[in-house]
């Protein structure tokens, strides 16, 4: 994987996208993979650190307004800000306890292919799983306004995170409206991070 990142070229100072993604990945198994019973024991604890870790690298923002589509035109910039919060917690709580069992070497960043665009590119990752299996996990990036890559979409075998969450949070607007969406997602922000703190205080 030393490679890799000289496959993206970048200016002095500025990480590639494969740089950004390798960092990620050794990040999480020097913060999270070598502390596993520690964190599992404290969520809140876990939680900060996979804040520190990913929110750096991650224009929730953007991704934010992609997911909302239509609707992030007629919301307030109060409602945007808190969707934002409020969808990347949802998120962050529901996989928390997926991310204690990270280890180092499961993350494979795959050779570039392609151009790299001034804007926008993707980075594509193998990621192993325990039973030996491989998933195709791709990251798309974009330049945000301090110039350096974010990811703001997540596609997992092709499915683009981004995609499916448009999908349902059309739906459920449409049903309902969207302050009763972003209620919805701070409650289960909330639930999550509770029902995580009692399995691990009945262990």
């Amino acid at each position: 994987m030393a490679g890799i990142a000289l496959a993206q070229p970048a200016r002095a100072g500025e990480m590639s996208p494969g740089m950004v993604v390798q960092k990620i990945a050794d990040d999480l198994a020097d913060s999270i993979g070598s502390r596993r019973e520690e964190l599992k024991n404290d969520h809140e604890k876990l939680i900060r650190e996979i804040d520190a870790i990913l929110l750096p690298h991650f224009d929730i923002e953007y991704a934010s307004l992609l997911v909302l589509g239509r609707s992030a035109r007629e919301a307030t910039p109060e409602q945007r800000s808190r969707f934002a919060k409020a969808f990347y917690n949802s998120i962050a709580h529901r996989y928390a306890e997926g991310l204690l069992n990270y280890t180092r070497g499961n993350v494979r960043v795959l050779p570039f292919k392609g151009e790299l665009n001034d804007k926008r590119t993707i980075v594509r990752t193998e990621v192993v799983l325990d039973d030996g299996k491989s998933v195709a996990v791709d990251y798309a990036f974009r330049k945000s306004s301090s110039d350096d890559w974010k990811a703001y979409d997540v596609i997992i075998e092709g499915i683009s995170y981004i995609t499916n969450y448009r999908n349902q949070v059309a739906a459920e607007i449409q049903a309902s409206s969207l302050d009763s969406l972003i209620q919805r997602l701070e409650s289960q922000g909330e639930k999550a991070l509770e029902s995580l703190e009692k399995r691990a205080g009945s262990q």
